[in-house]
């Protein structure tokens, strides 16, 4: 492999006119796609196959008139203190604000919500808003009469607030990654001493990104995706960008201190640093694709964009980058009248520490890890709600007035769907269903069924007494599903609860088998990069170390509530049910990011003969500097989007975060040179067969020692360097 992108990348320096022209060509072609042939994006979460996802096709099949299985709005309104909203100007006031709600141009049926839908002190009451179509299908234009509409209310002196999926907004990305990539910069001119060299990564990461969140809006033109999709693809896509072309960076520079031209530097940093950026991106591209066994659509879709997101980052690596430093010439390589550094790298002085007290290292590393892991014990998963916005948001506003007017349990109705069509007495069993539904616990409200007008479905609504994401509701949910069928009809439970209860379950039962496979490909993937068995080992055992604790400090934080205000988490509550599996592939492809490019260098030392501990301690000094600074790039990125006010995007924010922290500085620069020391010379052993078996794949570059198209050094370029 080395050998192949050695060729790459000296011929795409030669011709950096061609590659630079292609590219933005290539850009410029998905850029005008992407204004023409863009979509909406959904806030909405579906599992088909599931109870609660049937159940709400079923509806829109059986209900087309009243709009079910389409999107909805809960318009709450408050009456002002001391009044009630059945005076009569309060009365009259929600009488035309229903009035104008019916005007949507998409808007199948509003209730009344002074008839069935007012609390016992008539001070709080909402209408329920059902649309013809889905969320995604919803524009600008109906989202805007609603809010007309609301305002009717509000201009009569009443509190006027709405929920619900019709209410928001596709998600906007925000200010967060704008801040951690100018950390980024400030991170890169530190490291290179250079702002041709610092500019190059960022650069390639911008147009990496346009390209990818180009695509994917072009793809939002033809399917419909969640609003969370180009956020992951944009965070992952700007994180692995930038480091990749950290390190390709950071090797040509190297080989340009070594004497060598410009194009042979940048055809060995290709086939060198190339070669570890392929096994790296390779890693992330495959632990997000396997995200299609889950069979989530929502996920398949953020684990394919993002997929893409990282392929492109290769890419312009492997050839933009070395096209871009031909064009930067030596003014890639910081001035050579720096102050020269006499003092000892703090990464070798870093890795004499451990290796000389290993086990005592090694011993307190894991323990910190367990220790943070213990919160992950009480993980429990669900989907971000209204209960979970902002708290300035008009969403968050009515899930608060249904909580204070009617209790917690009106923000999670249930829908019961009563599938009458083999029943000799539907409307007989539809009454006998609810009946038997009153008598359960947790149940503050039943309502009439309601018969379609085949006379074969209905609907029952449910109102727990517990919140939506409380375990009460859960088990509800479970006790309705297991009463027996009455008459010859089926029941099933369906609503946003439902479906949020029926996506975690999923979420969590993929969990284990998803992170056995990922095992599996760490322990393949790796045994033929390092040809070796113990080192595979180590490093799945380090990543399901930090993985534990990453998913311990999610828990505390979003679950548990500590330091929940330093991050403007609003509420919390059950962790979002996408975020362990995402977690896991994730991290595993960004931990073998850092695993490649420390022990492939110790691999190095120890081919040409250094002793074990030397070998580390050699190896680590060598990439600790830009393994620092490519962590803490990925660390700063993903913190930005903990600004976001959505809290799905924030949660994954935090997460990818805390994971990078732990896992490069605490498991790859901490624990990996401690359990090398302690393995020795073991630590590279493989049975023969295996050897003969396994091919080569040559990620150091040995084979580019002996190359043909090796050119001599440039003298004059040596004494500069020097």
């Amino acid at each position: 492999m080395a050998t192949y992108l050695y060729r790459l990348g000296k011929f795409s320096f030669r011709k950096r006119k061609l590659i630079l022209a292609l590219w933005l060509a290539m850009i410029a072609a998905l850029g005008v796609g992407a204004f023409t042939l863009n979509g909406p994006t959904a806030e909405s979460f579906s599992i088909p196959g599931t109870e609660a996802q049937e159940a709400q096709d079923l509806l829109a099949q059986r209900f087309p008139q009243a709009g079910a299985g389409g999107a909805q709005a809960r318009v709450v309104f408050a009456a002002p203190a001391g009044a009630k909203l059945t005076d009569k100007a309060n009365k009259s006031a929600i009488e035309d604000t229903v009035a104008e709600l019916k005007k949507g141009a998409q808007v199948a049926n509003v209730s009344d919500p002074l008839q069935a839908t007012i609390n016992q002190a008539g001070t709080v009451a909402y209408a329920t808003v059902s649309y013809k179509v889905q969320a995604i299908d919803l524009t600008g234009t109906d989202r805007d009469a609603l809010k007309e509409a609301m305002t009717t209310g509000r201009d009569a002196g009443l509190t006027v607030e709405a929920g619900g999926d019709a209410i928001q907004e596709p998600g906007e990305q925000g200010a967060g990654e704008a801040i951690g990539f100018l950390v980024a910069a400030v991170v890169l001119v530190i490291t290179f001493g250079s702002l041709v060299a610092a500019g190059l990564p960022l650069l390639t990461a911008i147009l990496g990104v346009a390209a990818a969140m180009a695509g994917i809006q072009i793809a939002t033109g033809f399917v419909g995706l969640s609003s969370t999709t180009p956020t992951l693809a944009l965070m992952l896509g700007l994180a692995v960008a930038i480091d990749y072309a950290l390190f390709i960076v950071s090797r040509y520079r190297h080989e340009l201190t070594e004497g060598r031209t410009g194009i042979e530097a940048a055809g060995r940093a290709t086939g060198t640093a190339g070669s570890a950026v392929t096994f790296a991106g390779l890693t992330v591209v495959i632990a997000l694709a396997a995200l299609t066994v889950a069979n989530v659509p929502f996920l398949t879709q953020m684990g394919l964009a993002a997929a893409g997101a990282v392929v492109i980052a290769v890419l312009i690596a492997l050839t933009l980058l070395p096209a871009m430093l031909g064009f930067a010439g030596k003014r890639v390589n910081s001035s050579p009248k720096r102050r020269v550094r006499t003092k000892e790298p703090a990464g070798r002085r870093w890795a004499k520490i451990v290796t000389r007290r290993p086990v005592l290292t090694l011993v307190g590393a894991v323990v910190g890890l367990l220790i943070i892991a213990i919160p992950a014990l009480d993980l429990r998963l669900g989907l971000p709600g209204d209960g979970t916005a902002a708290e300035e948001t008009t969403q968050r506003k009515a899930y608060d007035l249904l909580s204070a007017g009617f209790g917690a349990g009106f923000n999670g109705p249930l829908i019961v769907v009563v599938d009458a069509a083999g029943s000799t007495d539907p409307k007989g069993a539809a009454d006998a269903t609810a009946q038997t539904i009153k008598g359960l616990a947790d149940v503050v409200a039943v309502s009439p069924a309601t018969l379609n007008p085949a006379g074969n479905t209905a609907i029952i609504q449910v109102i727990p007494s517990s919140a939506p994401d409380s375990q009460e509701t859960t088990d509800l949910v479970h006790a309705i599903r297991d009463l027996p069928e009455s008459g010859g009809a089926t029941l099933a439970v369906t609503g946003a609860t439902a479906v949020s209860i029926d996506i975690s379950a999923k979420m969590g039962a993929a969990l284990l088998p998803y992170l056995a496979t990922i095992v599996v490909l760490a322990f393949l993937l790796l045994t033929l990069l390092f040809r070796s068995i113990l080192v595979p080992l180590k490093a799945i055992g380090g990543f399901l170390l930090s993985v534990a604790a990453t998913f311990g400090a999610v828990v505390a934080v979003f679950q548990w509530g500590w330091g929940a205000d330093l991050l403007g988490v609003s509420e919390t509550g059950p962790i979002v049910s996408l975020i362990p599996v995402l977690l896991i592939g994730i991290v595993f492809g960004l931990a073998m990011d850092y695993e490649v490019f420390l022990v492939s260098r110790m691999r190095e030392e120890h081919v040409h003969g250094a002793a074990p501990t030397d070998a580390v301690v050699n190896g680590f000094s060598h990439g600790a500097r830009v393994v620092t600074a490519a962590a803490i790039i990925m660390v700063s990125v993903f913190s930005g989007f903990i600004l976001s006010p959505e809290s799905i995007i924030k949660s994954i924010g935090f997460a990818l975060a805390a994971a990078i922290l732990l896992d490069a500085f605490v498991v790859r620069m901490t624990i990996v040179p401690a359990v090398m020391t302690l393995l020795g010379r073991r630590a590279w052993a493989l049975p023969r067969w295996l050897d003969r078996v396994l091919p080569d794949v040559d990620v150091e570059g040995d084979k580019l020692r002996t190359t043909p198209d090796a050119e001599e050094p440039d003298r004059e370029l040596v004494g500069a360097a020097r």
